[in-house]
């Protein structure tokens, strides 16, 4: 069932969408190495709570925190731990808050210190997959066309797409239908609507696209131990084109270490 926005429902989860961006903000101004994924997690958390929010993720389905600290060869929902942030590290941090009854949710890939040319080039190129799936976002195309827009573009880069991990709805709900898979075909799949709101989150390989669970019940990892990058952002279906909710613009006026 999806469940079709008012006006008034998508500015409350814009609101939601601005305080996890500037949430990550907040993570990003301490981020460095020598840092623990847990010494993060304390920061996004008292930020979230000092706005009169809620922490989206942690207690969500027995989640234990309030970040998904993804490190490296770590795809999504690592867990927070005293793993200590070195010089050359990649780390996915995803982020959700409720507020006034509304989900938020993004995720930035945030380089540590000085890292490799390849491992420079895969977060670019996933993160500009992310806004080519947005330039797909008005009402009429399908989610295959945004699929589509990451799939062809990263693969036609070298890197893989992890397929069983999507994009999803989200408002009163944090994973809302319908899922938004990151590759796919033009014309096929969900037609998208006004008052449709989704989250787009590539989540791409350097190399194969295999992904294995931890024993944690979390961590997904990809299965070659390569690295994997992970951008999102929220946006409104509207008739004239796509309206992002939530924004990197916080994160990157604090953030100089941008690919």
């Amino acid at each position: 069932m999806i469940h079709l926005k008012t006006q008034e429902e998508i500015e409350l989860i814009r609101e939601s969408n601005q305080l996890v961006s500037k949430t990550l903000a907040e993570v990003a101004r301490v981020i460095a190495p020598g840092v623990t994924t847990l010494e993060l997690d304390v920061v996004a958390e008292e930020y979230i709570r000092s706005q009169g929010a809620i922490p989206g993720f942690l207690g969500y389905k027995g989640y234990p925190n309030t970040l998904c600290t993804s490190v490296n060869q770590q795809v999504v929902h690592g867990i927070p731990s005293s793993y200590v942030l070195k010089e050359g590290d990649i780390i996915s941090i995803d982020c959700g808050v409720l507020y006034h009854g509304f989900y938020g949710d993004s995720a930035y890939t945030f380089a540590i210190g000085h890292i490799s040319e390849d491992v420079r080039l895969l977060l670019k190129t996933t993160r500009t997959s992310l806004f080519k799936a947005i330039e797909q976002t008005e009402a009429g195309k399908r989610t295959g066309d945004i699929g589509y827009a990451v799939q062809n573009f990263c693969e036609k880069n070298g890197y893989s797409v992890v397929r069983e991990l999507v994009g999803h709805g989200i408002g009163k709900g944090l994973h809302e239908a319908p899922e938004v898979p990151n590759y796919g075909k033009r014309g096929q799949g969900v037609r998208l609507q006004e008052g449709m709101v989704i989250c787009i989150e590539p989540m791409i390989n350097m190399g194969r696209r295999e992904i294995v669970h931890s024993p944690d019940g979390w961590t997904v990892s990809t299965a070659d131990h390569m690295p994997s990058a992970h951008f999102e952002l929220c946006i409104a279906i509207r008739n004239s084109g796509p309206d992002i909710l939530s924004t990197f613009d916080y994160i990157e006026e604090v953030y100089h270490n941008i690919v």
